[in-house]
């Protein structure tokens, strides 16, 4: 997935040009200006912290929302894609490290959070995701990484109805090679497709 946070338009031109079809970005204005000017010619997934009162625009033409962190946020957002008539993908995101600075459910919390969100009509989740903390050997990330998967494979014992645990999102430009020897399947690529942020 190429991020395109503070990217400009030429540049995420150029990269549908270059056959990219899947794009995340942090905030959901940033990310409504964008697909109006891709359209549906490739897929957007939002990253960023989602706030309640943003979901109602998420809902509209976002595919996936990566950072689904707590329920009243899931009730939202089975609302609003409910009007819309549709049915959205999201990924749980667990904060492994437990950072306070970042978002995401505690691994203790996961289970109980997926149990309450699977009863959600309008929401379909698929899997989950971290962001560990930044280290500049991308080997010291593969402990968490592996933790995700561990986690993952454990909601799978589970087999909570309507619950899917095939995505894992983690990894970014500097530890994407680990995070996919650890099961990654969707990577958050920014730096290393559009080089430095400006």
């Amino acid at each position: 997935m190429a991020v395109t946070k503070q990217v400009d338009d030429v540049r995420i031109l150029e990269a549908i040009d270059a056959g990219v079809d899947l794009f995340g970005e942090n905030y959901i204005q940033e990310a409504k200006r964008k697909f109006e000017i891709t359209g549906n010619r490739v897929e957007w997934h939002f990253i960023g912290h989602l706030q309640r009162n943003k979901a109602k625009y998420a809902v509209r033409f976002i595919e996936m929302i990566h950072s689904l962190d707590r329920f009243e946020l899931a009730v939202e957002i089975d609302r609003r894609a409910g009007i819309e008539g549709r049915v959205m993908k999201v990924l749980v995101e667990v904060n492994i490290a437990g950072e306070s600075s970042k978002s995401g459910v505690t691994a203790e919390e996961l289970p109980e959070l997926i149990r309450r969100v699977a009863s959600l009509a309008n929401l379909s989740v698929r899997g989950l995701m971290t962001m560990p903390p930044w280290f500049s050997d991308p080997e010291d990330a593969r402990p968490f990484f592996r933790k995700l998967r561990s986690l993952r494979d454990r909601i799978e014992k589970e087999g909570i109805p309507g619950v899917g645990m095939e995505e894992l999102s983690m990894g970014m430009s500097n530890d994407y090679v680990v995070a996919v020897e650890e099961g990654a399947t969707i990577v958050r690529v920014g730096r290393a497709i559009f080089g430095e942020r400006v």
